[in-house]
């Protein structure tokens, strides 16, 4: 299977990793579009274009038979056109985990941490209110302008973003939050901090596990058998930190075992 992945950055390799860890016998070709990163702060439009490009040129390179959209605020934008656009690929998004946060809290108060465009988005809109009228639950949204780039920059464990992620989540705390939706897939990468802030038994939910299953679900109803070694291609369009993919792949980047190119097109 040749799969095709795609974020504005490199928060997409986080669900790579896991993907890594269950699925076999495949050529996965990654795109950070750090060209027009950040995803969260374009217009609806902007993304679904650029997404419309990028599907477009995975094809005509590398014939893609799977697409991975890792990226909340662009399955939110465009996920539906991607499906009727290219109705012959299997086509995977990324949405918030609100049902598993809803079925793991104790609390009943959840935090939703995602990008301005992921919250104000038809499809996360859509979700939150079928299950809002399933379940009383407080879900509490924090638009978290500005963290994507701090990751994407390296700086993760930076005293900046401590500070911006503790004026976030301090007022969680004192709310009773006991669940956080990790709602994009750059935040995994911060994972420590969040539980630092909030404490060890914070749970914490985030969706790569869940993409990799989908995926090895839908390859096997294809007749996907396969279980020889991944390989890996990551491709940037703009500039990109290196060590991030090394901090995130670090078994496959420290064997060689990943190519890095630059696709500026």
């Amino acid at each position: 299977m040749k799969v095709g992945v795609f974020d504005s950055g490199l928060g997409g390799l986080t669900i790579v990793q896991a993907i890594t860890k269950s699925f076999k016998g495949a050529e996965i070709y990654y795109i950070a579009d750090t060209l027009y990163a950040p995803y969260g702060e374009k217009t609806k439009d902007e993304i679904l274009n650029r997404s419309i490009k990028i599907t477009k040129h995975l094809l005509k390179n590398h014939n893609i038979d799977v697409l991975i959209v890792a990226c909340n605020t662009a399955t939110s934008a465009a996920i539906s056109e991607l499906r009727e656009m290219f109705s012959n690929l299997i086509v995977i998004g990324t949405e918030p985990g609100l049902k598993p946060a809803i079925l793991k809290t104790q609390s009943n108060n959840i935090a939703v941490l995602a990008t301005p465009a992921t919250l104000r988005g038809q499809k996360y809109k859509q979700l939150l209110s079928s299950l809002s009228s399933e379940h009383e639950v407080n879900i509490h949204e924090i638009a978290c302008a500005g963290l994507v780039e701090q990751i994407e920059n390296g700086n993760v464990s930076h005293p900046d973003t401590h500070k911006m992620l503790s004026s976030w989540l301090i007022p969680m705390k004192e709310k009773e939050v006991d669940t956080i939706v990790l709602g994009c897939t750059h935040y995994p990468l911060i994972s420590d901090i969040i539980k630092d802030i909030m404490g060890a038994k914070i749970e914490l939910i985030e969706t790569g596990q869940a993409i990799a299953r989908r995926l090895d679900d839908l390859c096997s109803k294809k007749g996907h058998i396969d279980k020889s070694e991944l390989k890996i291609e990551v491709f940037y369009t703009g500039e990109i930190k290196k060590e991030m993919i090394s901090m995130i792949l670090n078994n496959w980047y420290d064997s060689g075992k990943i190519v890095i190119k630059d696709e500026n097109e």
